[in-house]
């Protein structure tokens, strides 16, 4: 059987039998009981040295034990009960994703089926959130809140508070809330440095498992760095064999000094339930991410506008870089921040402000935390010499990201668009060389399900134009005027549909 990766959020729609993988889940019905100095002042951050390992669980003179760990961080963890309404697109339960055929659709939706109405039902998810100011500020992943009309965050102590998102980060799967009325006292986690985590460190993890109530795990830190796992788009997690189930999402990691170094967010697994493989999002990559959406509800990634890849062995002999651990810059764009820095193709780059990059995703992580604007040293080796340039990084640029047309956008009103990324290409199985704008969502009877379009289409070409992101659609989209060609990809074969504008 092959494995999977699994986000923790529990989701419980209709009964309360959940059906987890093979394993039939009785679920307890539930209802949930700007710049760093800024962000320092309402938020307990703790730099941790970096050589100084965390106690051992088992040590006599001062030394932690589990359960004095587990009761200083357990107040600050909670549970996060969210609820939307989810309108059925693109098919029916009853049958299928073929249900959305014209033919079946002129006998179903059409003379013959008398105009079947959209169903909706509420969805009820269940995940973890960690407290992290006592101004109410709580930290979780975004797809435990993403798309959520209400959310209900109930605290260990049992009392209960609506909640407000303060900000998403879908690239990062992080998310920000903010507790609403009369807080009272309030524990705050301490915030750690997850780059001092050694592998073998012990960690417990704290979270709310299928709705069952607070729970507390032991395990170690398996591995760090883990990235390419194909969750979101920026990756650097922990990896711990702490068990982690659905409902753990976005609940804490902590340290024996009960310090909050992980955001637990997903798991591998062949049956959907824990294995062994957890992962969580690292402190330090989650801290300045908080922040930035803390200040202006959006996070603003740099940019250096280069090719990158590892040096694998056979580059390292071919390129005479035998000792060499860094990032091989196969291409610099032209007009790029790298460009206008000085740095060239076949520069090795080894380090970005002082820190080795051993991997294209440290790479990455690295310069999309710095951000815009930021100036970063970089040392790279260039035949045979270690030069040090200075670069100013640009912004990221998202390409336009969402889209929706609506009712009065004629021929294509009632679809919603997307950028490709992992978990679209593993919800539609799109592979990895297609890219353009991905359909998420098609309104039933709507102009756009009329035209033939399904979720999981990829529009790959507009009126013989390539399509490389959502913002080339939407301009390709406003400009045309008649019949429009449209090319999709559609589970990897390729079909032309003419569309009427």
């Amino acid at each position: 059987m092959k494995a999977r990766v699994f986000r923790h959020r529990s989701t419980l729609m209709g009964p309360t039998i959940v059906l987890l993988g093979a394993a039939a889940i009785a679920a307890a019905s539930f209802s949930a009981g700007q710049a760093r100095a800024r962000a320092e002042s309402r938020i307990a951050v703790t730099e941790v040295s970096t050589t100084a390992p965390s106690p051992a669980f088992t040590t006599e003179a001062g030394g932690a034990v589990l359960a004095d760990v587990a009761e200083k961080v357990i107040s600050s963890v909670v549970n996060i009960s969210s609820e939307k309404i989810v309108q059925e697109t693109g098919g029916s339960p009853e049958f299928g994703p073929l249900f959305n055929d014209p033919f079946f659709r002129y006998f179903f939706d059409g003379p013959l089926g008398h105009g079947r109405r959209p169903q909706q039902w509420r969805e009820h998810s269940l995940g973890s959130g960690v407290i992290v100011s006592s101004d109410g500020t709580v930290l979780t992943n975004n797809h435990v809140i993403e798309n959520a009309d209400k959310i209900r965050v109930a605290l260990a102590d049992g009392r209960e508070f609506d909640a407000e998102i303060i900000g998403r980060d879908p690239d990062s799967d992080l998310g920000v809330l903010k507790l609403k009325g009369d807080l009272g006292d309030l524990k705050p986690i301490t915030i750690g440095d997850s780059n001092a985590l050694r592998l073998g460190d012990i960690v417990l993890a704290i979270g709310d498992p299928f709705g069952v109530g607070q729970t507390v795990t032991m395990g170690i830190v398996s591995a760090k760095g883990r990235a390419n796992v194909g969750i979101v788009e920026y990756e650097d997690f922990i990896q711990t064999d702490a068990a982690i189930n659905p409902g753990n999402s976005g609940g804490a990691l902590v340290n024996m000094r009960g310090e909050l170094v992980g955001i637990n967010t997903a798991i591998i697994s062949r049956s959907g339930g824990y294995q062994g493989i957890g992962f969580a999002i690292p402190s330090k990559m989650a801290l300045p991410i908080m922040e930035s959406l803390l200040d202006d509800g959006k996070v603003e990634r740099g940019w250096l506008g280069v090719v990158i890849q590892d040096i694998n062995p056979e580059l390292k002999e071919a390129l005479g870089l035998d000792d060499v651990k860094g990032v091989l810059l196969s291409d610099v764009n032209a007009g790029s921040p790298a460009e206008k820095g000085g740095l060239k193709r076949g520069d090795v780059i080894l380090k970005l402000d002082g820190e080795p990059m051993d991997s294209s995703a440290r790479l990455r992580n690295a310069v999309a935390i710095a951000g815009p604007k930021t100036e970063v040293s970089i040392e790279v080796l260039r035949d045979g010499q270690h030069i040090v340039r200075r670069v100013k990084l640009g912004q990221r640029k998202s390409g336009g990201g969402v889209a929706k047309l609506d009712a009065s956008d004629g021929a294509l009103g009632g679809l919603t668009l997307a950028e490709p990324n992992p978990e679209l290409r593993r919800r539609y199985d799109i592979p990895k060389g297609v890219n353009g704008a991905v359909v998420i969502e098609v309104e039933r009877g709507s102009a756009a399900a009329r035209a033939g379009l399904r979720p999981g289409d990829v529009i790959v070409e507009f009126n013989r134009g390539p399509v490389s992101t959502v913002r080339d659609f939407s301009e390709a989209y406003r400009k045309a005027r008649g019949v429009i060609a449209v090319l999709v990809n559609r589970q990897g074969n390729a079909l032309y549909l003419a569309i009427r504008k």
